[in-house]
């Protein structure tokens, strides 16, 4: 049988609980420790998703006036992941590579996939989604979205749910004005502070692997490295986190502490100046000349951050969970060493270190060689014998 023909470490067993690197770095070189804190330091369940997703709904219904038949919806666990597109204008969520194109069976109209020929005829004939109109540098283009954080898979799930509604109910409506309800509908969780209210409720439920994050910080703090976290999360919500990850003495371990930085604009503006919070959390008026250790700033500015601290270039490592705004200026423009926390690839690991997986990939590198050679080959049986190997190629992929 052709899984005992594998090559010996074909497809090595992959471990889901290390750290996996782009290219070379020396640890070494590395004398600052960065973090973001949402979805960084602290690591949220699955359930958080279901509570965001149901209050938006809540509020589509109450203050938007959209139909109350679609509270019936709930909440589908894993229906979208980080990284896909929406076409605003057409209601359509989908799959869209490095190169501009649709991957085909990807496409999403409300709850139900599209066939390959009505996406083809949707686009005009092509698969291919000009960058004028896809996303920008920041995933948020003028006809197509790209969601980049975890936050926003709740967000996807709900507008593929209220597009799914009209849709098979045939009633008419506008894509455009759907999109930008359902975004002021999630802006309004985290505006009004609920996701903050129900954490800090039950920091046991939401919050995974802490112990994970109190050993990370020890270690780096016990080999003299200097720490620095700049999240967009106010500070009373980080303290209770933090204090339940590490201890209510989690402020020794960072050298600098800044707050409500208001990401990606902290990485990008050089207006906002820093403010600090007093032992209370109200704001102090002075003039900030340094970023002392101990103290907890507001806002401020990257420029200002890298004028009185000094830390530049490949010294610095950042974490973060968003690939644009928390991790792709501070690598292009300054130089900053960058690592994503990506959950998502845990899962996808265990996957790929599975022998069925080694068995269909391996097979299927080999068919791809077959079909290579059967080209040169133009008869009717050869053609017919291509076709079939095509079609199981498919599948397997």
């Amino acid at each position: 049988m052709y899984s005992d023909l594998i090559p010996p470490g074909a497809c090595k067993s992959l471990n889901s609980s290390v750290i996996y690197a782009n290219n070379e770095v020396s640890l070494e070189e590395v004398d600052i420790y960065g973090f973001d804190y949402d979805y960084t330091l602290a690591q949220y369940s699955n359930e958080l998703n279901m509570l965001i997703y149901d209050t938006a709904k809540a509020f589509l219904i109450e203050h938007f006036k959209y139909p109350e038949e679609i509270a019936k919806y709930e909440y589908i666990p894993n229906f979208a992941v980080r990284g896909l597109h929406y076409d605003i204008q057409k209601g359509l969520l989908m799959k869209i590579d490095a190169f501009h194109y649709i991957e085909p069976g990807t496409v999403y109209r409300g709850l139900s996939p599209l066939s390959d020929e009505e996406v083809h005829y949707l686009y005009g004939g092509t698969f291919h989604v000009p960058l004028s109109q896809d996303s920008g540098f920041y995933g948020k283009g003028p006809k197509v979205k790209q969601f980049m954080d975890i936050f926003s898979i709740p967000e996807m799930t709900l507008l593929a749910v209220v597009n799914d509604f009209f849709f098979t109910n045939d009633i008419e409506y506008d894509p455009v004005h759907l999109f930008k309800d359902v975004s002021e509908a999630i802006g309004m969780v985290h505006l009004k502070g609920y996701m903050y209210k129900w954490i800090m409720q039950d920091l046991d439920k939401f919050i995974l692997r802490k112990e994970e994050t109190d050993a990370v910080l020890h270690r780096l703090v016990s080999q003299g490295k200097k720490l620095f976290l700049i999240t967009n999360s106010p500070f009373s919500f980080v303290d209770k986190g933090m204090t339940h990850m590490v201890g209510k003495n989690w402020r020794d371990f960072f050298d600098v502490v800044i707050v409500q930085a208001d990401k990606p604009h902290f990485f990008t503006d050089c207006i906002k100046p820093f403010r600090r919070l007093d032992n209370n959390g109200d704001l102090r008026w002075e003039k900030i000349t340094s970023l002392d250790k101990g103290q907890i700033y507001k806002q401020g500015n990257l420029f200002d951050f890298l004028r009185l601290t000094g830390w530049r270039g490949s010294k610095v490592l950042y974490f973060g969970d968003h690939l644009y705004s928390d991790l792709a200026d501070l690598m292009l423009r300054h130089g900053w060493r960058t690592a994503a926390i990506v959950p998502e690839l845990e899962h996808e690991t265990k996957i790929v270190s599975a022998h069925r997986y080694a068995v269909t990939l391996t097979w299927l590198q080999a068919l791809t060689g077959l079909m290579e050679r059967l080209q040169t080959h133009r008869d009717p049986d050869s053609k017919k014998v291509f076709l079939e190997w095509q079609k199981e190629r498919e599948e397997l992929r």
